[in-house]
């Protein structure tokens, strides 16, 4: 009787602890946000899902040595750090995000990697800091469902991109905030970009869409 009233215990504990986890997931959704760096960096550096992995990125996004380049949200550089190395020596990847630990912690890792063509900026999606016609390409993984006006960001990304220029969006689960596929392409299409291809399933995916040249 002993172990079964510990065996009890057990499950009730674990059943609470995961109705916790969703509550947290669902409130999270309701009320987007940022990933804070404080307490979550770790999480930032684990490897990505096959689906959204770097080699993936670099296939669908296609960048090409002397491009000007924006991540937005880039965390603690995972994409980052590797994206620099596509275009060098002679293209710029401007990286932005809300928390200045972010940008910092990136910027040393660059540092440290003898990587200097990274640009950081700190900043919001939803009124990017940069003039119209900027960049030949941007991305944005994991990021676009934690900004309060997803239209907005987008809207600000097709603005600062260059004619026939590049959006790559990556989503996946179990990001809380993850935007489904057919939500992703209804919003980009609406404020004027084209859809082009998508690597990828409902678990996750990449998906790129061109500004009319």
């Amino acid at each position: 009787m002993r172990k079964q009233g510990k065996l009890l215990i057990f499950g009730g504990a674990a059943i609470v602890s995961v109705a916790i986890a969703w509550a947290y997931v669902i409130w999270w959704r309701r009320n987007p946000s940022a990933c804070p760096y404080c307490g979550w960096r770790f999480t930032l550096e684990l490897p990505r899902p096959p689906w959204i992995t770097r080699g993936r990125l670099r296939e669908i996004l296609a960048p090409r040595s002397g491009e000007r380049v924006l991540e937005v949200g880039l965390g603690t550089g995972y994409y980052a750090l590797e994206a620099a190395r596509w275009i060098a020596p002679d293209g710029k990847l401007d990286v932005l995000d809300l928390q200045q630990k972010m940008l910092d912690h990136t910027m040393r890792r660059a540092s440290d990697l003898r990587i200097d063509n990274i640009i950081p900026t700190r900043g919001e999606a939803q009124a990017l800091p940069y003039p119209d016609n900027t960049f030949d390409c941007a991305y944005i993984i994991l990021t676009l469902g934690e900004i309060p006006n997803q239209n907005a960001a987008l809207l600000e990304l097709h603005r600062d991109l260059k004619p026939s220029g590049r959006l790559v969006v990556g989503e996946s689960f179990p990001d809380p905030h993850m935007v489904t596929f057919d939500s992703l392409r209804s919003r980009v299409e609406e404020v004027g970009l084209h859809f082009e291809r998508r690597l990828g399933g409902k678990l996750g995916y990449f998906a790129s869409f061109r500004a009319s040249g």
